[in-house]
């Protein structure tokens, strides 16, 4: 990637924008890659040069890039209707996809309050629990409980319910924290432990926490089954069973932070399902508009609904963003959930998945390996470092990145996490090439001296 073009579009990229989780000095060493186009699983630069999209562009990407029954469904409502302010009006996708989605959980969740991001998913949920215990007439139910290393989100309420010092440290002045209590992360196993007994001390902590503040907390969030963003944390479901039946001794809220580990990315497609409970409030973004156009929402529980529900405006839920219920965005998810239906996406993931956990086994008995992890359509391993302070380890993520742009894998490990996440129609030949790229990649990196 060396011509002027792709040059010229790299420098004017560097002085125009600002990207995003980024230290913007290390474009002086690290590779900007202009992108020209994508389809399937694969990014294509401007010089030709394809990725293999291994993480989805950040999540959100299903069904491939520029999925064709996506493309038409979108192509028709531009015709029909862009945009129309959801206050005092409504329209056909907004009311088709809140009607789907309640359907999905059997009625039980409903009500769709949309927006445009995950982190304003995740404000919204902690609104309307603080507000609704507010308007219950239960106003010392201010308080939250998050699990350490949680991450929901970088604007300020969600940085409250963040467990990850990179992401919160420099803005601690401006944020009311949460009780941070301990994370089932399986990886936490002591000699003769399962993850279930992992699992239970956990819960045990939330209970103390629970006694120790009650009538105080408004609501519990957590991200069933995978903590994602601080390093793929994967526990075992009965941590949901339990956290459930504590909400509900404890007169608690649960929030579901879904964004990342909802739409089938866990085997089920709402994650909870498989603990087979249901929270109070779920909270969906990235893949729900099958990773085309910024979508969030949250849902929740008829009581909750008729808790704002009055004659008196300051006890209604007075929040909104310009683009709520988006209309394109909308009938983007909408073809993404009749891709689900019509193709069987959740069987055929679990086939899938199998065959990708078969692939990635040399990595799985790697010696420089531990933890390798699945959940679903989500993989993750641990480089072992003997110093996790060395050079070598501290720049783990950074050469693992560069060199597994070399051969045409996009993947974006967690410090010393490497983690996988394709989207669903990855076939059996971009399987095997991810297998053997991958492990070429890891070897090719901790041989590296640093």
């Amino acid at each position: 990637m060396n011509t002027s073009a792709s040059t010229s579009w790299i420098e004017r990229s560097l002085q125009s924008v600002w990207h995003p989780c980024t230290q913007m000095q290390h474009h002086e060493t690290m590779p900007l890659i202009p992108v020209s186009h994508g389809r399937g699983a694969w990014l294509v630069d401007m010089e030709g040069k394809r990725y293999l999209d291994g993480i989805s562009s950040w999540w959100v990407n299903l069904f491939g890039h520029a999925n064709p029954r996506i493309n038409t469904a979108l192509k028709d409502q531009l015709d029909q209707l862009e945009h129309a302010m959801l206050a005092g009006f409504t329209h056909e996708p907004v009311i088709r996809l809140s009607e789907k989605l309640s359907a999905l959980t059997g009625g039980v969740l409903g009500h769709c309050f949309y927006a445009s991001d995950g982190a304003s998913a995740t404000e919204i949920a902690l609104k309307m629990s603080f507000h609704f215990w507010r308007n219950q007439g239960q106003t010392e139910k201010q308080e939250f409980i998050c699990l350490k290393g949680s991450y929901h989100g970088e604007t300020i309420g969600a940085l409250a319910v963040t467990d990850v010092a990179l992401f919160r440290d420099a803005y601690g002045p401006m944020i009311r924290n949460a009780h941070v209590v301990a994370s089932p992360d399986a990886r936490q196993a002591q000699e003769g432990e399962t993850a279930m007994d992992v699992a239970r001390r956990a819960a045990a902590d939330m209970e103390r926490c629970l006694q120790e503040r009650v009538g105080k907390i408004a609501a519990v969030i957590l991200e069933p089954l995978v903590q994602c963003a601080t390093g793929f944390a994967m526990h075992d479901p009965e941590y949901l069973r339990l956290v459930r039946a504590l909400c509900d001794q404890y007169q608690v809220h649960l929030i579901a932070d879904e964004i990342a580990v909802g739409c089938g990315r866990t085997g089920t497609f709402f994650a909870c399902e498989n603990a087979q409970i249901w929270p109070d409030f779920v909270c969906l973004s990235k893949g729900i508009s099958g990773g085309y156009l910024p979508l969030s929402l949250v849902m929740t529980r008829e009581n909750i609904y008729q808790g704002f529900y009055d004659s008196d405006v300051r006890r209604g839920f007075l929040h909104s963003h310009s683009y709520t219920g988006n209309p394109l965005a909308c009938r983007a998810a909408l073809a993404t959930l009749e891709i689900f239906e019509t193709d069987e996406v959740l069987a055929q993931n679990r086939l899938k998945a199998a065959s990708i956990t078969e692939a990635l086994q040399p990595l799985a008995q790697h010696h420089q390996v531990k933890h390798f992890r699945q959940q679903g359509m989500m993989w993750a391993f641990d480089a072992v470092f003997e110093d996790v302070n060395a050079p070598a380890a501290k720049t783990f993520s950074r050469r693992f990145f560069t060199q597994a742009l070399q051969e045409e894998l996009l993947l974006r490990p967690i410090g010393n996490t490497v983690y996988l996440m394709p989207p669903y129609i990855v076939n059996q030949e971009e399987v095997s090439l991810v297998g053997e790229r991958m492990l070429k990649v890891f070897d090719q990196v901790m041989g590296e001296t640093v």
